[in-house]
């Protein structure tokens, strides 16, 4: 089946909200994601719809949630991006050293796991980072929780290296969260 990968529209919200709760159901949720599912279904709509906004193509250039989408028009999977900047607030983990590209919500419907779409998104996530010019992004990073092997052993395959920074995973389990990193070539 062909997916078609693309940016997020402002209106659909109403999917950008399910996909989002869909994604917190998943098994791997606690390691994955950063809010529950409760908190997630309890943000109002007006969350949702800036959310949307704020990631779509015409949006203010700072994030970007790119989706996978079936023929159908049924969202199977989406990345987001996040542009960060030196002397920018530190949204999660540690400040940026560089003008840098976060990927942030990864997810993707088990039913299509292996089938090529994570890889799919991830090449237009990182393509659309290496794409800006001001700023120039050095490096694209994310985090992965040190017990999701799954998750870490793709971002290895796809070229993300880890950078040896771990910062504690949320809530207090004594728990890592480790920063991998994939480098600007050329």
């Amino acid at each position: 089946m062909d997916y078609v990968m693309r940016v997020v529209r402002a209106d659909e919200w109403p999917q950008v909200r399910q996909l989002r709760l869909d994604a917190l159901r998943d098994p791997a949720a606690p390691v994955a994601f950063l809010e529950s599912y409760e908190d997630a279904e309890a943000k109002p709509d007006v969350f949702w719809q800036q959310r949307a906004a704020d990631a779509a193509e015409d949006g203010p250039g700072r994030v970007r949630q790119f989706v996978a989408e079936s023929p159908d028009g049924e969202w199977v999977g989406s990345v987001t991006v996040l542009v960060e900047s030196p002397d920018d607030e530190v949204r999660f983990g540690e400040a940026s050293p560089v003008d840098q590209a976060h990927l942030v919500g990864v997810f993707v419907r088990p039913e299509v796991r292996g089938t090529g779409v994570t890889e799919a998104l991830f090449r237009e996530a990182v393509a659309w980072a290496w794409s800006l010019s001001a700023p120039r992004m050095e490096r694209v990073r994310l985090y992965v929780h040190e017990k999701n092997p799954r998750a870490a052993g793709f971002y290895r395959k796809f070229g993300f290296v880890p950078s040896g920074r771990r910062i504690p995973a949320p809530g207090d389990r004594g728990e890592q969260e480790l920063e991998y990193v994939l480098g600007r070539t050329g």
